[in-house]
């Protein structure tokens, strides 16, 4: 087998994977698309190319009998508080570990690293508990609190890492500059260190609005409802299994989704270029 042929052969294998993950991925898209636009509210009698075209579905969603706005309006509060307090906590405590040594850091850095070891599942009970005794039970205070607790293990593992690569001479010189441990934190450690926390805060944006096994146990109130837990109640008795009206509910999540994650996406590969030259 010459090269040529060997080389076609490979660009082939290629193109069969790609074409076969292509599938995987977006016929579920389409699927879910076009059910939203299927009139009725069966899941057997919807088609991927619906025959009559509907907006009834989104229209309703819109409606005064549908609590949709307000379980949207949920999810981003907790998206967004999760986002901002996951960075801020992630980077001092990531800088702590990164720059400092102190009594029972390298202990610190082996529970972080046995927590992630653990399925989230093992502490619902205790998390439920917990909440109860505070008085969070049924509030998204207390989710997001969970999340941000939930969160440090691994974030602070991962920024952590980072902040190592980045040279300690720099620390060092602002020092002979005259800077504290904040102003270096601020003015050296942070700018370097855009796409890391740009990653910390799209992820910990996005699990909010589609984890749906946390806010279902702490969440028991329909008014705070967050969107993956009230989409279910669409498939659920409550509402006589609309899978139509789910799907719509479903396309309206993940659009603005794409559309931030692929604006973030363009941001940190910027990021990842300018704190390269910096370094």
């Amino acid at each position: 087998m010459n090269s040529r042929l060997k080389s076609k052969l490979e660009v082939a294998a290629i193109y069969l994977i790609l074409a076969v993950v292509a599938v995987v991925i977006f016929y579920p898209l389409l699927w879910t698309i076009g059910m939203s636009l299927n009139q009725g509210t069966s899941l057997y009698s919807s088609s991927i190319i619906p025959d009559n075209f509907s907006l009834e579905h989104y229209q309703w969603l819109f409606s005064p009998e549908s609590d949709y706005l307000l379980w949207y309006k949920n999810s981003l509060i907790v998206a967004f508080a999760n986002a901002i307090g996951s960075v801020v906590l992630t980077a001092f405590v990531a800088y702590a570990f990164s720059r400092f040594k102190f009594v029972g850091r390298k202990n610190g850095l082996y529970i972080f690293l046995l927590l992630q070891m653990f399925p989230v599942m093992m502490a619902m009970v205790a998390l439920y508990i917990f909440l109860n005794m505070i008085g969070l039970l049924d509030s998204l205070t207390g989710l997001i609190l969970i999340y941000l607790g939930g969160q440090i293990p691994f974030n602070a593992w991962l920024v952590k890492g980072y902040f190592d690569t980045i040279p300690k001479e720099l620390d060092e010189a602002a020092k002979i500059d005259g800077a504290g441990p904040i102003r270096i934190f601020w003015s050296v450690l942070l700018p370097l260190a855009k796409p890391i926390l740009a990653v910390v805060a799209l992820f910990n944006f996005m699990a909010p609005l589609f984890d749906f096994l946390l806010p279902s146990i702490v969440l028991s109130s329909e008014e705070n409802y967050t969107l993956a837990v009230g989409l279910y109640n669409f498939i659920n008795d409550q509402f006589a299994n609309n899978f139509t009206r789910f799907a719509a509910g479903s396309v309206l999540i993940a659009v603005p989704i794409a559309t931030i994650y692929l604006f973030l996406q363009r941001f940190l590969i910027s990021g990842l270029a300018s704190g390269g030259t910096k370094g």
